[in-house]
């Protein structure tokens, strides 16, 4: 019964990830919900902006602690290991659907761009980035990635083992293609205000701040990481290029 009700756990808190996502796509996109991101500002603007810096340090902390492996272990105490990823998602979604539903909008046009050719590649890039980014949740394990994985394995009386770090072909050219996805989604718009901008940056500034925690952690559970840092580039595929060209000069 037990392994039961932690499966049907799992799969809720992927479902609410999996509409929190599909949610996130029009809240961001500014397309087919109620209130977006570019919304028009409808408050003082002192109190929006630190209304919108609290949902969103909330979710970096929440992001953050919950991945961090002390929290992990003294967290698998209170709830059953298996479990433990599909509680992160939950309130990773949680935080997010918090974020949608308190957001105030700040208004005020930083850039607008009028051609049809650059609406359109705004959002073809816009697309592109989450198509991106659901990709590469797919080449290094999606299922794990969101617990499924853990409560199917326990539902079924098997132990659980970690994903084996591996680089499938885009991580052989970035270390982190999911970021490349997320940064793509947040900066390309047709349409910038400074709400936008304001969420831009922040989560490009978490981004660039996670990926110094992620990493660290990454080169104490697998030491072949730190070789494979040194190697590919952590955003953009270019200094591969140049370190490859320095090698060959040096040769």
């Amino acid at each position: 019964m037990k392994r039961t009700f932690i499966f049907l756990y799992g799969v809720t808190s992927y479902l609410v990830f999996f509409a929190t996502f599909l949610y996130a796509v029009g809240f961001i996109g500014n397309v087919g919900v109620p209130k977006t991101l570019d919304s028009p500002r409808d408050g003082g603007l002192g109190v929006a902006l630190a209304i919108d810096l609290g949902l969103l340090a909330l979710f970096a902390v929440q992001h953050s602690v919950m991945a961090r492996p002390a929290f992990k272990r003294w967290w698998t105490r209170v709830i059953p290991a298996a479990a433990e990823r599909s509680t992160y998602v939950l309130f990773s979604s949680l935080a997010l659907i918090l974020l949608f539903y308190y957001w105030r909008p700040l208004g005020g046009p930083v850039w607008t761009m009028t051609s049809s050719a650059g609406i359109t590649t705004m959002f073809a890039v816009y697309a592109a980035g989450w198509a991106l980014l659901l990709y590469v949740t797919f080449l290094i394990d999606h299922f794990d990635l969101f617990g499924l994985r853990q409560v199917w394995l326990e539902l079924r009386g098997q132990p659980y083992a970690p994903v084996p770090f591996v680089t499938p072909w885009l991580y052989r050219r970035v270390r982190h293609p999911l970021y490349v996805g997320w940064l793509m989604i947040v900066w390309a718009t047709p349409a910038m205000t400074v709400s936008h901008l304001l969420f831009a940056g922040m989560c490009t500034a978490y981004i660039l701040v996670g990926i110094q925690l992620e990493e660290r952690d990454l080169v104490r559970f697998h030491p072949e990481y730190a070789e494979y840092r040194r190697r590919v580039p952590m955003l953009l595929p270019f200094g591969a290029r140049r370190r490859a060209a320095s090698r060959l000069a040096a040769d």
